[in-house]
């Protein structure tokens, strides 16, 4: 416990628990539900204890339980009335503000408790879908803020991954059908982000088909060995980072002309990056989806 963060600045408090900085101060003043330190230049310092009493409080509040009556409750009472909500109420709400905790905290424990009380009533894909994806959002925005480090983020992600990876093996011995058909997964040149792809690869595979996973960072010459050893190749990708959005329809243009002349072949592409992409100017066995569940559903 010595290398978390125990400091959180107002606009550190607002970014992580998306309660604008005006609301905190009003809730400190009028209610007396947060006493930050103060510097000398009285600007205010919240201690780790107070980022989670404020986690607490705005699920509290976003489950319908006037402010007013939550300042009434014993400091006790907080942590005993969400867990009663939790119980009965949108646990998801519940579950990304402990996962933001474990992450905070570097804590494994959290995680892993968090998640296998999810999987009490939910399958993974839910999870996922319900969870994980609105948690990374967000953690994506934290980074850009310079709410978090990238030690936080890289802790979350590779405890996303190691889930979805033990899920997908579960699924390898499986035999593929159609067999002839092949999905290649893989992320462009420069690109690591793999988490969307990852879980594309266990959608697939727990669909039937087969899938090749090639990971990050392929280029896209060496793509052309794929189609030697299978009949009916689909490509598939995610553009999360890379490539710039200027490049990326010089990019799909000389996939299409390296990759894609014969008859059974096909791209699909996902991921931020291609958002306000013109999809009119695609090429016709090239399609974008705006998410993995829209993919999915279409296959």
């Amino acid at each position: 416990m010595n290398n978390i963060q125990v400091n959180f600045s107002i606009k550190d408090l607002e970014n992580l628990t998306g309660i604008k900085a005006h609301t905190i101060r009003i809730w400190e003043k009028r209610y007396n539900l947060l006493n930050p330190e103060r510097s000398d230049t009285n600007i205010r310092n919240y201690s780790l204890a107070s980022f989670q009493k404020l986690l607490n409080i705005s699920y509290l509040n976003n489950n319908g339980i006037k402010i007013s009556k939550i300042a009434s409750l014993k400091e006790e009472e907080i942590p005993i009335k969400v867990r009663e909500i939790a119980s009965r109420a949108k646990v998801e709400d519940h579950a990304i503000n402990s996962l933001k905790m474990a992450m905070i905290n570097f804590d494994q424990v959290l995680f892993y408790s968090t998640y296998n009380s999810l999987l009490e009533n939910k399958t993974f894909s839910e999870i996922f879908y319900s969870v994980f994806l609105p948690l990374l959002n967000e953690i994506g925005l934290l980074w850009q803020t310079n709410t978090i480090t990238p030690a936080h983020e890289h802790f979350l992600s590779v405890h996303i991954k190691q889930k979805i990876l033990l899920n997908t093996e579960r699924l390898q011995l499986l035999e593929p059908k159609p067999v002839s058909k092949t999905f290649v997964l893989f992320l462009p040149d420069a690109e690591i982000h793999d988490i969307g792809l990852l879980f594309v690869n266990y959608q697939l595979r727990s669909k039937g088909y087969h899938t090749i996973f090639l990971g990050e960072s392929v280029p896209m010459e060496s793509l052309t060995d794929l189609l030697d050893f299978f009949e009916e190749v689909t490509f598939l990708s995610y553009f999360t980072v890379y490539p710039e959005e200027e490049n990326i329809p010089g990019y799909i243009n000389k996939f299409n002309e390296l990759l894609l002349q014969k008859s059974n072949t096909r791209f699909m592409l996902l991921g931020p990056k291609l958002a306000n992409f013109d999809v009119k100017t695609l090429p016709k066995k090239v399609s974008i989806y705006n998410s993995i569940q829209k993919l999915v559903e279409q296959l």
